[in-house]
């Protein structure tokens, strides 16, 4: 899998034409090439007074009413102390809101700092609220990776494995069976802000599905329009692996095991393939299960704790069958 880190330089705030910002830059252009990693915007608060504990780096800091009219009641060397001392917090940049003068000691220290100082005329909160669905936007965390995309009552099921161990074959039975596929061979990965991954089909390929010995077929045209969706979130990752006897497989499926997708924890298991195993009733299992464990049922786990249980009653489980033996030897 292959996956982008999310940020953004400073300059593609300014240079941002899909979003009505209206940011000058007034100093500190050496700082336009610092990035901003997170969408979250912050005001320095109590930071002016000196507790800079909770300041955090790679944030925009954005200067009010508020905040200038504090510094204003400062003295020239107050106000370049303190601010020398927020500056240490490695920022990505410093924005002043409602058009207000920016005090000279700002100015200066922002370009001391190589720190971006902006200026905008919009208010703070219509400010923050802008820019802050911008950032959700344009640091949304993407990726690629090789698998299937199916939905399978209502439950994004990512399948995974080497090439040529079946995938395709059991998307193309889940689709027969009712299902909708998302996505072959290329799956587009996007990280939501909610902490969910979304996946989609290539826009080339969308729709189409590789069968070896037919070819390329498509899906949307053979099965309707109701056999096909653009996109869905990625709930449950199932991994294709060749049996092999040697291997000791999960039998109880008491811990569950993720798979980290562009940052997102997800569910995941291990599924075994061999001639004989039905894979696609095996994944629709797999999915209901999964809606299972959402709403707060894990069979699994409450089997465990029922035997558990048994054991410390002292009731452990006889076989009827060995019971038997042993009354037919008693008897002898």
């Amino acid at each position: 899998m292959t996956a982008t880190l999310p940020s953004i330089e400073i300059t593609q705030l300014l240079e941002a034409n899909n979003v009505d910002l209206r940011l000058e830059l007034v100093a500190g252009r050496d700082g336009l090439s610092r990035k901003i990693s997170s969408s979250r915007i912050q005001k320095p608060g109590l930071a002016l007074t000196g507790f800079t504990e909770h300041l955090h780096p790679e944030r925009m800091q954005v200067f009010g009413n508020t905040e200038i009219s504090y510094l204003r009641t400062l003295t020239d060397d107050q106000q370049g102390e303190v601010l020398r001392k927020i500056f240490e917090a490695q920022l990505a940049c410093v924005v002043v809101t409602k058009g207000l003068k920016i005090p000279a000691a700002l100015r200066e220290g922002c370009e001391v700092a190589k720190l971006a100082l902006m200026r905008t005329t919009l208010a703070s909160s219509q400010f923050i609220s802008q820019v802050q669905a911008y950032l959700e936007e344009a640091l949304t965390a993407v990726g690629t990776l090789h698998g299937v995309l199916v939905d399978v009552f209502g439950v994004g099921v990512l399948l995974m494995g080497k090439s040529g161990i079946g995938k395709s074959e059991i998307a193309l039975d889940l689709v027969m069976r009712g299902h909708r596929l998302v996505a072959d061979d290329v799956v587009h990965l996007t990280r939501r802000p909610d902490g969910t991954v979304y996946g989609r089909g290539n826009e080339l390929i969308r729709h189409h599905m590789e069968i070896r010995g037919l070819g390329i077929i498509n899906i949307k045209d053979l099965f309707g329009v109701a056999s096909v969706r653009e996109r869905k979130k990625i709930e449950l990752v199932i991994e294709l692996v060749e049996w092999d006897p040697g291997h000791e497989y999960d039998r109880l499926g008491v811990e569950q095991d993720v798979l980290t997708i562009v940052g997102v924890d997800v569910p995941h298991a291990v599924v075994p393939v061999r001639p004989g195993r039905n894979m696609t009733t095996i994944v629709e299992v797999a999915a209901r299960n999964q809606l299972l464990k959402v709403q707060g049922h894990h069979s699994a786990q409450e089997f465990a704790d029922k035997l558990e249980t048994a054991i410390v009653k002292g009731k452990k489980p006889r076989d009827p069958d060995l019971s038997m033996e042993l009354k037919e030897e008693e008897v002898e």
